[in-house]
């Protein structure tokens, strides 16, 4: 949430990670890329696992395909750059963290 007007500025881009944490709290990129939810249950997985210590939005991204993907050591999948707002839609917004950073 923190974040939504650089997104909407500048797309999500791991080289622009600035005061908002990420997901997982942390305060630099574990990749370099662009962590991203295939089936729509891992994106629920990710709000729940929310230990930015705000609320968080979902984005839905358009123009990247499955084989672009890597994976990371964690077993999450990331896509090796940035991606632009132009292919960005804002899905769900403002939601609440829901558990302290523990397995949800």
């Amino acid at each position: 949430m923190r974040n939504r007007d650089s997104i909407r500025s500048f797309g999500l881009d791991w080289t622009r990670m600035g005061a908002a944490p990420g997901i997982a709290g942390s305060r630099r990129p574990e990749v370099e890329g662009v962590f991203l939810c295939v089936q729509p249950e891992d994106a629920d997985w990710f709000v729940r696992f929310n230990n930015t210590g705000g609320p968080v939005d979902v984005w839905a991204v358009d123009g990247i395909e499955l084989d672009q993907l890597r994976g990371a050591p964690e077993g999450y999948r990331y896509f090796p750059g940035s991606i632009g707002p132009q292919q960005l839609l804002l899905v769900r917004r403002d939601l609440p963290p829901r558990c302290n950073g523990s397995e949800p």
